[in-house]
Order: C-alpha cells, then sequence, then structure tokens
C-alpha cells in the first residue's frame, strides 16, 4: 500500500462495485420519477443527487482506499454515511416523490398504519440514530466489517438507512406516520451529542479497536495504532456534531415555517382580530369588566 500523503489524498481512487451499484440505481430511477412529476422542484433533485454523491465521496476517495488501513478514514465514512448522505436524502423528498408517481392507496394505508408509527416512534428513532456507531465500534462488528467486504457493505446500508430513518422523521418533509412536536427532534439530537462524546472518550482512552488486524498489517508508515485511534475518535466526537448542525438549521427553518403557517391560518378565522386577549373569553370577560 502506497503511504498515504498530501498528494495521495486527490489522486487516490478505487471503484467501489456495490456503492456505486447503489447509487447508480437510485439516482436513475429518482431523476425517472422527478420526470414524470409535474413540477417537481429542482432544488429537492440536487439535494438527493448531493445526497448520492456523498456516497462515492466517501467510498470511492482515498477514504475507501484506505479505510482497510487506517482507522480514522472509516470514521469519516461512518459519519458521512449516517449524518449527512441521509439529511441531504430526505431533503430530496423521494418518498413524496414515489407518491406522486405511484399514487398506490395500499401503500398510503401502510404508510399510516400502526406497524409505521410504532417503527417511527420516537425512542425507536433515537435507537437508529444512536445505536449504530456504538454496536460498531464496541463489539466484533467493527472488525468484521475490516476482513469480510459483504459485511462492511451491509454494515454501510444500514447506516444510510438508519439515518434517513431518523432525517425523514424529524425533518418531515415528506409525509410521515406520526406528527411529533419538533422539540422532539431536538431532544434526540442533543441526547445524539452526548453519545458522540461519550463513544469518542471511549476510544480515546480505551483499548485499541481490532488491535490483532491492524498489527498484522505491518504499516510502517502514518500515525501509530493509538494516535489513529485517537484521530478517528475526535473524527466521530467533533465530526459528529458539526454534520448535525445543517439538520438543526434545517429542522428550525421548518419549525418557523410552521409556526407562521399556523398564525396565518388563525389570522383568517372569523372573530381573530383586534388584540390576542381580547380572543380568549376569559380574559375578554375580566377585560370589559375592567372598563
Amino acid at each position: 500500500m502506497i503511504p498515504l500523503s498530501g498528494e495521495r489524498i486527490f489522486s487516490a481512487w478505487t471503484a467501489d462495485v456495490p456503492a456505486l451499484v447503489f447509487v447508480a440505481v437510485l439516482g436513475a430511477g429518482y431523476l425517472w420519477a422527478a420526470r414524470r412529476a409535474r413540477s417537481w422542484p429542482r432544488s429537492r433533485t440536487v439535494a438527493f443527487l448531493s445526497g448520492l454523491a456523498t456516497v462515492v465521496l466517501v467510498t470511492c476517495s482515498f477514504t475507501g482506499v484506505y479505510d482497510d488501513v487506517l482507522f480514522w478514514p472509516r470514521a469519516v465514512q461512518v459519519v458521512v454515511l449516517l449524518m449527512i448522505t441521509p439529511l441531504l436524502l430526505a431533503l430530496g423528498a423521494p418518498v413524496t416523490l414515489l407518491l406522486a408517481v405511484v399514487p398506490s392507496r395500499r401503500l398510503r394505508v401502510w404508510g399510516r398504519g400502526r406497524a409505521a408509527r410504532a417503527l417511527t416512534f420516537p425512542l425507536v428513532i433515537s435507537v437508529l440514530l444512536i445505536a449504530p456507531p456504538l454496536v460498531l465500534y464496541l463489539t466484533p462488528l467493527y472488525e468484521l466489517t475490516l476482513r469480510h467486504a459483504a459485511i462492511d457493505q451491509v454494515v454501510r446500508l444500514l447506516l444510510v438507512g438508519c439515518g434517513f430513518t431518523y432525517f425523514w422523521t424529524r425533518l418531515r418533509v415528506d409525509p410521515t406516520p406520526r406528527e411529533d412536536h419538533h422539540l422532539v427532534s431536538f431532544g434526540i439530537g442533543f441526547t445524539e451529542v452526548l453519545v458522540d462524546a461519550a463513544l469518542g472518550l471511549v476510544l480515546w482512552l480505551g483499548p485499541l479497536r481490532a488491535a490483532g488486524y491492524y498489527h498484522a498489517l505491518g504499516r510502517t508508515w502514518g500515525p501509530d495504532a493509538r494516535t489513529d485511534q485517537i484521530i478517528g475518535a475526535g473524527i466521530l466526537w467533533i465530526g459528529g456534531d458539526l454534520a448535525g448542525l445543517p439538520f438543526v438549521g434545517a429542522l428550525l427553518t421548518r419549525w418557523l415555517r410552521t409556526d407562521q403557517g399556523e398564525a396565518e391560518i388563525l389570522d383568517r378565522e372569523p372573530g381573530t382580530g383586534g388584540l390576542w386577549w381580547e380572543n380568549d373569553p376569559v380574559l375578554a370577560e375580566r377585560f370589559e369588566r375592567g372598563r
């Protein structure tokens, strides 16, 4: 393996066939559906395709070339595939697009059914966002992903799937089975920040992950095993928090738009003119008595 250098960061590329097939199928399907849908917003198409581009970037660039040799490139992949890729895919509103081109009543009924509501319950969503990094790094699964390409691909797919389920239900750009308050999303996000910090500390101060695997490689360049893992811990900790900032911004924007829409509806209702306390029956009565 050629040592990773500043030049190799830009020149090292590989063809991750499963990832490329995944991107090609989803991209082609989305573009086909967007053409069939009438007046589909270009911004949503850009967001969805950007999400697919991040998959290609982390699996085929230098992070894909060196993810079996160094600890920290794989940490970059985990952060992107769990936090950034799904966010962009969710902003593309693929569920809305699917319902626009496949008007299936059964699909709509299932999406509002008990099973869908149970799977998108806030506690379940919290587990889907928080558990994957913990399971990956604190169990033998991490070394299995290094030794077996098939397991590695399944884990990547699960990361994207878990992240998408979270952002789909929290952003609510698409129709969702539940209508939880936006504060629930902030609560889950705050918990995720705490878990990122805890996992980062464990990887920073704890035992080396897959030590036997990395020792057998006999790598003589780059950071030593401990420094390599510390760098990866920092990426998972700080990078995970930074990757969540765009979501917080999108969530705040969505929240403000919802509140503004509800305020406009109230303003259009009859009898809602005047000062706010005059529209409250109890306060209005007291106001009249005071006069």
